[in-house]
């Protein structure tokens, strides 16, 4: 195949990954000001998505992590990297479809090693730099967001103890539009890179830029519009999941989990580190909802959630892996795996629209069993 082409058909692609990426994250920012009232629908994903297309061009030190540094760029081609697009895009419509806020940045790494391994073999995939960047930052970010956040939310009680509880409330209403704004920015700065140096990493494979280089503008700015794109449509299934089923979520709690998170955020991207920020605000979230004293706290929707933080690398690995070698027949094989992927996300999203959430059913949750007594009375002193 022409190289020209399937450069193009693997930008194209990555920016439709990048959409997705979008629409599947907006809860990261959005869910917990959204559920307490704090922002209307509408307005926070119009706040988030303009806040993800600013934080795009905040750095490039995770875009260049992803395009140096995980697989070898020496041993594949723009073919292997759209076959491992494909898998993640498939991954995110799913765990979209379901409402898990499963990580992006994993199905793409999943996607694009499970790609490689299949065309080049292991030593093309640093396992090194996987472990370090990818596995170990997947267990430590959330564990020590929820850490954080249970300890804010605690401190933040105590402190506003005494407080009139109409001002209280009404300025952790007004922190949560900075807090949450805030996180949009951080998600921009970590999660747009990762398009980005997946595009670098397919400029470099095809011989347009030399090994080691940083995206071009152009890059950035594509990646910023894509996401903030998607994340202006608003995956609203997640946004139901991180606001609504986790816990009760007060002001005071939504602000605290959304500092923490966009603290954890904009720290590991300075450092170059390509976090999941759905996991960092996840455990945020949970964390806050345990920092309130005899809060109602549904932990078997974090079971479910852990259960597909652990199956989504090696899932999208797969999909990527039988799309690379379905790809590698050629031409044909490339036409194979998009007409399959757009058919596969063409029943997903014809399977959602069954039981459409929107901005108007965002905060509709099933009723839940009535709490104990005890714990009504806690949640009425809190």
């Amino acid at each position: 195949m022409d190289v020209l082409v399937i450069v193009v058909v693997v930008v194209v692609t990555a920016l439709v990954f990048d959409f997705t990426n979008g629409f599947h994250d907006t809860a990261n920012a959005m869910a917990t000001s959204i559920a307490t009232g704090a922002l209307r629908p509408k307005a926070a994903v119009t706040i988030a998505g303009v806040l993800n297309l600013a934080g795009a061009f905040l750095s490039v030190e995770v875009a260049k992590t992803i395009s140096g540094g995980i697989v070898a760029e020496a041993l594949i081609t723009p073919v292997v990297i759209f076959a491992g697009l494909v898998g993640a895009i498939l991954w995110n419509l799913l765990t979209w479809l379901l409402g898990l806020p499963s990580s992006s940045s994993h199905a793409l790494f999943g996607g694009l090693i499970g790609a490689t391994l299949m065309a080049a073999g292991p030593n093309a995939v640093n396992g090194t730099a996987v472990l370090g960047k990818v596995v170990l930052p997947a267990v430590i970010s959330p564990l020590l967001a929820g850490l954080v956040a249970v300890t804010a939310t605690f401190l933040a009680y105590r402190i506003t103890a005494r407080a009139d509880a109409g001002t209280a409330h009404r300025g952790f209403r007004i922190g949560q539009v900075v807090s949450a704004s805030t996180v949009a920015l951080a998600h921009g700065t970590n999660d747009a890179q990762k398009t980005m140096g997946v595009i670098t990493l397919t400029l470099i494979t095809a011989g347009a830029l030399a090994p080691g280089s940083a995206p071009p503008f152009w890059v950035v700015a594509a990646a910023g519009l894509a996401i903030g794109l998607g994340t202006y449509v608003g995956g609203w299934r997640i946004i139901r999941t991180l606001g609504r089923r986790i816990s009760d979520i007060q002001t005071t709690q939504g602000f605290t989990a959304e500092t923490t998170s966009a603290t954890v955020i904009l720290a590991s991207s300075h450092l170059g580190l390509p976090i999941s920020t759905t996991q960092v605000c996840t455990g945020a979230i949970f964390g806050a909802g345990a920092g309130r004293r005899l809060a109602t706290v549904h932990w078997s929707v974090a079971g479910r959630m852990a259960l597909a933080w652990a199956v989504t690398l090696p899932a999208a690995a797969v999909v990527g892996a039988a799309a690379s070698w379905t790809a590698a027949s050629g031409p044909f094989g490339v036409v194979v795996v998009a007409v399959s992927g757009l058919a596969l996300a063409a029943g997903m999203y014809a399977a959602s629209r069954r039981n459409p959430v929107n901005a108007l059913n965002v905060n509709d949750v099933p009723t839940l069993p009535p709490a104990p007594a005890a714990a009504r009375s806690g949640q009425e002193a809190a």
